[in-house]
């Protein structure tokens, strides 16, 4: 039997990079129906056999997007007893990945709400501290992000990467490596916002006065105004996005507060 025919590495590389694909496109729709509800917190999912025949994918492919998951906390499995739905407290919700499926359809109003919450804790507090602790390269940063912004607006996509990078350049110039851990889901959780606003409607209004406020109140080392000026960025980012809600979701909120006790 002749040998193998072998293969080069470029030729690897494309097969692994199609492979990758086709495990992070079956964890992406695995992890929607997850988020969404679909599938409930405890719920067993499908065996990899009938999971892998229903979806037309090998085995393999369905065993490496559990993989996926469950390194995002969204389920487990166990022997014996499959593979389940994990129970939301172990979701690693600020993963950019788990943030992108959230945003795929309206969002659980409790999960909203809770983002920013958590937002409003996190970055006023970060831009006190960078007032105080930001360096010459830091405000560089922040000033090309917002002309970014600015110059593109928050409609196109370079627009929100300069948004994140405003934000990043925030939490770097706190000082905390903890906080700089946030980064990345700081920097998606305002993404997918900034994208759910749009969703229905253009924007409203133009956010970025909101974030020169903060630029001018860290630049002039000024901690209480910058802690000032992010809370309010926070909350009119938190309004705008309940704003852009769809309507039928706004009447049936607004029909259940008008109900009658």
């Amino acid at each position: 039997m002749p040998p193998a025919p072998k293969t080069s590495k470029a030729e690897d590389a494309q097969t692994r990079r199609k492979s990758l694909r086709i495990h992070g496109a079956i964890a992406r729709d695995l992890g929607v129906l997850i988020v969404s509800g679909r599938y409930k917190p405890g719920e067993v999912l499908n065996g990899e056999v009938a999971a892998s025949g229903r979806l037309q994918v090998s085995r393999t492919a369905y065993r490496e997007a559990l993989r996926i998951l469950a390194a995002k906390g969204l389920v487990e499995s166990r022997p014996k007893t499959g593979t389940r739905v994990s129970p939301r407290a172990k979701w690693h919700l600020l993963d950019p990945d788990v943030l992108s499926w959230i945003f795929e359809f309206e969002p659980d109003e409790h999960l909203l709400s809770s983002l920013f919450e958590l937002r409003r804790l996190i970055e006023p507090e970060a831009a006190a501290f960078a007032a105080r602790r930001r360096t010459t390269r830091h405000l560089d940063e922040m000033a090309r992000a917002l002309e970014g912004m600015a110059t593109h607006t928050l409609a196109s996509e370079e627009g929100r990467v300069a948004d994140q990078d405003f934000h990043a350049a925030l939490l770097d110039a706190s000082g905390n490596p903890f906080l700089a851990t946030l980064t990345s889901g700081v920097g998606a959780a305002v993404a997918w916002t900034t994208i759910f606003k749009q969703r229905n409607s253009p924007l409203r209004r133009d956010p970025v006065p909101d974030h020169q406020r903060v630029f001018d109140a860290v630049a002039a080392g000024d901690a209480d105004a910058a802690r000032l000026a992010m809370s309010e960025l926070v909350d009119m980012a938190f309004l705008d996005t309940t704003r852009s809600q769809a309507p039928k979701v706004r009447i049936a909120r607004s029909a259940a507060l008008d109900a009658p006790e």
